[in-house]
């Protein structure tokens, strides 16, 4: 079955994608609320070590990439569908991890990687996995982009409030949104089809598979994407905050104000990924992306991080939009081993961001922590190798 929706694309939608689409925009809402603030607030649990943050996230990012091809297994017996179920009930245990950790922080930060660990296995291999399937060639670039954009406009609304809430009632209420908004996503995927794969490759086989000479281009590539994008997610968050000096709803407000400036062209570069070759815009957006990165290194008032910052959101859709339609279109040529190929791909992004975050850990403790905007400038250059 497929759903007609707007002149945008070419022909209809299929059902899938819309119930994923769904399904993940409703999840973006609990994300989003909290997301942004997590490395702030595990910086005011560990007490102000930065160290011990990006030690967090490495833990997380390692026992996820070398658990992912032993638990894929898994999901040969639970199916796609109920893997995505179960993975919203594990993605808001973990939130509730995270929010008992003032209590008990060396436990429960076991307890949330572990948690963690489980709820991403549970989630990421089934998404990518279906929308590989859910979007056809003629629209994929075009579908990426209506994802990126409501993730934008979602995003100019959503760090605001977030950041009110925090700074007047503190962190409580917003992990019981983020935890309630993450139990409605469930809706939205029970009404997915069924889709049929199998994990045929055993522990060993895939990493040969993941070292193998044929893979280099995809693997590279992924763990380039995955370096930087832990530099953004993690470290960029708390840098604006030490520059705003603790204000949690002026990080909010501001990190909506960057993608209100660039939300318009989203979905017209969509609809150019669909026509142009991607790899030229891959190119061009990802050097376009790492000037961005080289200009934060240099950030020291409010006013430039809302400059550099809308620069770099601008030149990130150039990257991001072709880099993904790209990864769904290989992933997709491989027929009945598209499973096998996202595992690969998921690897690759968590080695990428565990060797970013062990040098970001030398940097911290050596430099100023604004230094490791330039290796998420490096680990751009050498997303053009997909």
């Amino acid at each position: 079955m497929r759903i007609k929706m707007f002149n945008y694309f070419n022909g209809s939608l299929s059902r899938g994608f819309v119930s994923l689409y769904c399904g993940r925009m409703i999840q973006y809402i609990g994300h989003g609320l909290i997301v942004l603030f997590i490395p702030i607030y595990l910086l005011t649990v560990y007490n102000g070590r930065i160290e011990l943050v990006l030690l967090f996230y490495l833990i997380g990012h390692l026992t996820y990439g070398l658990f992912l091809p032993l638990g894929v297994q898994s999901l040969n017996k639970i199916g796609l569908r109920k893997s995505l179920i179960i993975s919203n009930f594990l993605f808001a245990g973990y939130f509730v991890c995270l929010f008992l950790l003032e209590y008990q922080v060396l436990a429960f930060s076991l307890l949330a990687l572990l948690v963690l660990m489980l709820s991403r296995t549970m989630f990421w291999l089934p998404y990518h996995t279906d929308l590989a399937k859910f979007t056809d060639k003629a629209n994929r670039g075009k579908s990426i982009s209506l994802l990126w954009a409501t993730y934008s406009l979602l995003a100019v609304i959503i760090p605001v409030i977030s950041g009110f809430l925090i700074g007047r009632f503190g962190y409580t209420l917003v992990f019981i949104l983020a935890i309630i908004i993450y139990l409605i996503s469930i809706i939205a995927y029970v009404t997915l089809p069924r889709t049929k794969e199998r994990y045929s490759w055993g522990y060993l086989e895939t990493f040969q598979r993941f070292f193998s000479r044929k893979n280099k281009k995809l693997v590279l590539a992924n763990m380039a994407n995955g370096a930087e994008n832990a530099v953004s997610i993690i470290i960029w968050p708390i840098f604006i905050w030490q520059i705003l000096k603790g204000n949690y709803f002026a990080v909010g407000a501001i990190s909506s104000l960057i993608v209100l400036a660039t939300i318009a062209i989203q979905l017209g570069i969509g609809h150019y990924t669909d026509k142009l070759d991607k790899r030229k815009m891959i190119h061009w957006g990802s050097f376009l992306y790492a000037s961005g990165w080289l200009a934060k290194v240099f950030v020291a008032t409010s006013f430039q991080v809302f400059i550099v910052g809308t620069y770099h959101s601008f030149t990130q859709i150039f990257k991001d939009t072709p880099f993904d339609a790209l990864n769904y279109e290989l992933l997709s040529d491989h027929g009945h081993f598209i499973d096998e190929y996202t595992v690969l791909k998921e690897i690759a992004v968590q080695w990428g961001k565990v060797l970013v975050l062990v040098i970001a850990i030398a940097v911290v403790l050596n430099f100023s922590i604004n230094w490791t905007f330039a290796l998420a400038a490096l680990a751009s250059l050498f997303i053009t190798l997909l």
